[in-house]
């Protein structure tokens, strides 16, 4: 009965141990989901726990250096404690930081973490191996997803903090790590657009310091056909440091694109492109480079002129156009080549503004006077020159105030003391061509070309009015001499204007007197002709009027005739004048319409006893004289006609045409 029992008991004790050993083996297992990686804490080893550093290398008890990725996986039952942690994810465009826990120790000049032979960050074995440094480190993670063992290694992006806590202020560490490097703009790539005209200056953190007498690091080996020293513009820090780079302030300048840089290790200054401008020269004085022998001549004792990249001017100017010009390694002083003006007057400058502190020469004249006299000069520099220029006197203005501005002034006051004013008014046409003339000389001595000099009017100092006194006084001669030029002037456009009046008038006239001769000669003609038609007409009417006059007088002749056998018919002369007279009373009467007899007759006698009635008189006196001539009782007493011999020719022979037989 004990052995029964004593051998149930057993078998409950294995049931028991066996039900509590599947219990111990199912908690060994591990489900890792896709998304996420496990990092792998052991609790105890026979190895012991990790001596130095936090990933046990060799197996010890700690943070294993391998993670467990997505599936099913079985660890030794309360051996291993699983931590699950996402993956990192860097999204397109994006930068992600990383951070070591643990690795070697960074060396004095480090200030970022090495790790050249590390292939990655993705096995931590290899990466310590290596030589991996802890601290944060100068590779960077670009776009994709990456299963890193979170323990060793802290990565920052933009979005998220990836980490696996290990001290309560862990996370206050990364997040001032994070906020450093979103001020520099380190999530993302630095891109310089082409229109902006902009360049980067770098700046680098890490590395070896600069040499004795440095001020800004030289250029590093970047050719892409050597592939020791290419670091790609920076984007590579470890082959950058390993070509030679040093930390601070770089002679090489980012252009145009797209960078992808470890803001921990360089940051970014933006400046503008330097542009040298159509009409000027950039003479470079460069800060940095090896020293370079002088190229000014033995002659030229007021500098050294060096190779371009050496330090110091450089002998070859930069000419028009734009330079990604690192402003930091030295300056461009522009240097005009096209001629500018240089004017000695208080209220005006040039376009270039080097003569804004000049004013007018004060002169003492040969009487005595003290003008100021305004100048103008025209200078010009050979853009060849400009290097000497610029190491001479450093900048043009400096050259105009220092030194052009004493000389010039000192020659005009020279000028001024050998002439009075109105000299100077005078030969100021005279003294422009002899001061171009004589300092050209002096301007070439400071590699200048002197183009014109321009003089302007001499005026007076405050409260001076002597010399406005000359002017006036030349003023009025003058006004005095150009009247009597002009009454002169006058008097010739006088007599010009009627010499031409007289010209215009003729002209004028001119047709009137060509119609008046050709009407000339045509009334000539007319009348030439007009006579001549005279001459016939009078011809014809003198023939006409003797034909008339012959036919009137036959006429008158036969009328005579036939009145005269008429009257001897009748009476006689008397008769027929009684009858003439009668006929034209009778047709007298019938024309006027007068009664014959009047209605009325009213008797009175006038002083000689006769009636009063005037046409009573007429009337009897006419009845007297043809009762009478019918009466045969002669009034008057006739007297015989006189003899003549022609008239009773001519009668006779109108007789005989008369009596003779007609023609046809």
């Amino acid at each position: 009965m004990l052995a029964f029992t004593l051998a149930s008991l057993s078998g409950n004790l294995l049931v028991v141990f066996g039900v509590f050993a599947f219990i111990i083996a199912l908690t060994g297992i591990r489900y890792i989901p896709n998304d996420r990686v496990g990092v792998v804490e052991k609790r105890w080893s026979r190895r012991g726990s990790v001596t130095s550093g936090l990933i046990a290398r060799n197996r010890e008890a700690g943070y294993q250096p391998d993670v467990l990725r997505g599936g099913l996986h079985y660890l030794t039952p309360l051996q291993f404690r699983v931590h699950s942690v996402p993956l990192v994810t860097i999204p397109q465009g994006r930068i992600g930081y990383v951070f070591a826990r643990d690795g070697m120790p960074l060396q004095p000049t480090q200030t970022l973490a090495s790790n050249i032979k590390a292939d990655g960050f993705e096995n931590v074995a290899e990466f310590l191996s290596n030589g991996g440094q802890r601290g944060p480190q100068r590779k960077i993670l670009r776009e994709g997803t990456y299963a890193l063992n979170l323990a060793q290694f802290v990565i920052i992006t933009a979005d998220q903090l990836y980490f696996l806590p290990l001290e309560d202020d862990d996370r206050a560490v990364i997040t001032r790590m994070a906020t450093i490097i979103n001020d520099r703009s380190g999530f993302e790539p630095l891109v310089i657009q082409g229109s902006e005209d902009m360049l980067g200056v770098v700046t680098v953190h890490d590395g070896p310091s600069l040499g004795d007498g440095e001020i800004i690091a030289p250029v590093v080996g970047n050719h892409p056909a050597d592939s020791d020293v290419f670091h790609n513009n920076f984007q590579d820090p470890e082959r950058f440091l390993f070509a030679g780079g040093r930390r601070g302030r770089q002679l090489q300048v980012l252009v145009d694109g797209t960078y992808y840089l470890n803001r921990l290790f360089v940051t970014i200054e933006l400046i503008h492109k330097s542009v040298v401008e159509v009409g000027f020269v950039g003479v470079v004085v460069s800060y940095t480079g090896e020293i370079g022998a002088d190229l000014s001549g033995t002659e030229y004792k007021h500098g050294e002129l060096v190779l371009k990249g050496q330090r110091g001017v450089w002998n070859e100017a930069l000419l028009p156009g734009k330079y990604a010009f690192n402003t930091y390694a030295g300056k461009i002083i522009l240097v005009p080549t096209t001629n500018f003006i240089l004017k000695w007057i208080r209220s005006e400058s040039g376009q270039h503004r080097f003569d804004e502190n000049l004013s007018e020469v004060s002169l003492i004249t040969k009487d005595a006077f003290e003008p100021s006299l305004p100048l103008s000069v025209v200078v010009h520099i050979d853009y060849r020159k400009a290097p000497l220029v610029i190491q001479r006197f450093g900048d043009v203005k400096r050259l105009v105030e220092q030194t052009l501005d004493p000389m010039v002034s000192a020659y005009f006051k020279n000028i001024g003391q050998t002439r009075t004013v109105i000299q100077l008014l005078q030969d100021r046409a005279m003294i422009q061509k002899l001061a171009g003339e004589e300092m050209q000389d002096r301007f070439a001595h400071y590699n200048l070309e002197l183009e014109e000099v321009l003089i302007g009017t001499p005026t007076a100092s405050a409260g001076d009015k002597r010399i406005e006194d000359i002017l006036t006084q030349l003023r009025v001669r003058q006004i005095a001499e150009e009247q009597v030029e002009t009454y002169g002037r006058q008097e010739k456009a006088a007599i010009k204007e009627r010499e031409l009046r007289e010209a215009e008038s003729r002209a004028r006239q001119q047709q009137q007197l060509t119609e008046s001769e050709v009407s000339i000669v045509v009334q000539s003609n007319q009348g030439k002709a007009e006579y001549q038609r005279a001459l016939q007409q009078a011809s014809q009417i003198r023939a006409l009027a003797e034909a008339e006059a012959e036919k009137a007088a036959r006429i008158g002749i036969a009328q005579a005739i036939a009145i005269e056998e008429q009257v001897r018919a009748y009476g006689g002369p008397q008769f027929q004048l009684t009858q003439q007279v009668m006929n034209r009373f009778a047709e007298a009467i019938q024309q006027s319409c007068v009664d014959v007899v009047p209605k009325v007759v009213i008797g009175g006698h006038n002083g000689d006893g006769a009636n009063g009635s005037g046409s009573s008189s007429v009337m009897e006196a006419l009845l007297t004289m043809l009762l009478s001539d019918r009466m045969g009782v002669g009034l008057t007493t006739t007297t015989p006609r006189p003899a003549n011999p022609q008239a009773d020719e001519l009668r006779s022979q109108i007789r005989r045409s008369i009596a003779a037989p007609k023609s046809t």
